[in-house]
């Protein structure tokens, strides 16, 4: 666990062309085909974020949080990266799947079954559950399959798909939010990723760019 607070960089790897002109390279035995990549432009990262509204019921929020600029660093020259808002830790989790977290306004998981099983998954994610409790948190699903649903709305559940747009903004804390949200793991495999509680608690500077969740427009690159 990193102690002391760190800035976030988020690194988007470009989409290849498939216009452009192959090329072979050889990487320890192995080959790839690869081609150049395309010409990217300075565009907006758009993050699906939970939040409270004026009645304290947890809503869904498009927010745009940050501009990435095209790097010019050796190894990923030509990729779009951007600075977060600066995390205070990185917390790794793995979720076992078809995994029911409950309703909850911090991540607290709850395992049903037996009453030794739950027990022993209880003290296993204590500690994860108690670092980010009533934190404003980055959540980056970096495998699997999370789908959140808003016990006070008639808003449709969302999927978020590990991967490149695993990244959401979890900032319905108790304080914004009387029930939270609810959030299941119904995928076949687990499901894996990181949290980062903000620094100071402090949600970053943004844009709303619409009520409900980003679309795959909102965020394609």
């Amino acid at each position: 666990m990193l102690c002391n607070p760190i800035p976030l960089l988020l690194t988007l790897l470009p989409v290849f062309s498939t216009a452009t002109k192959k090329t072979t390279q050889t990487h320890s035995s192995h080959e790839f085909e690869l081609q150049p990549p395309p010409v990217l432009t300075p565009q907006p990262l758009n993050i699906t974020t939970l939040t409270g509204n004026a009645a304290r019921e947890s809503i869904f929020e498009c927010w745009s949080v940050s501009d990435l600029r095209v790097s010019t660093v050796p190894g990923i020259q030509g990729a779009l990266v951007g600075s977060l808002a600066p995390g205070s830790a990185l917390n790794y989790f793995n979720i076992p799947a078809k995994f029911d977290g409950g309703l909850h306004n911090a991540p607290v998981i709850q395992l049903k079954g037996e009453k030794k099983k739950k027990k022993k998954a209880e003290a296993r994610y204590a500690n994860f559950a108690n670092q980010i409790t009533k934190k404003n948190r980055w959540v980056y699903f970096t495998s699997g399959l999370a789908v959140i649903s808003l016990p006070a709305s008639n808003a449709k559940a969302t999927t978020i798909r590990g991967g490149a747009n695993g990244l959401i903004l979890a900032a319905d804390i108790a304080n914004v939010s009387t029930q939270g949200h609810t959030t299941v793991y119904p995928g076949k495999t687990q499901t894996v990723g990181l949290t980062i509680p903000l620094v100071g608690n402090r949600v970053p500077e943004h844009t709303v760019l619409h009520p409900g969740p980003c679309t795959k427009r909102d965020q394609d690159v």
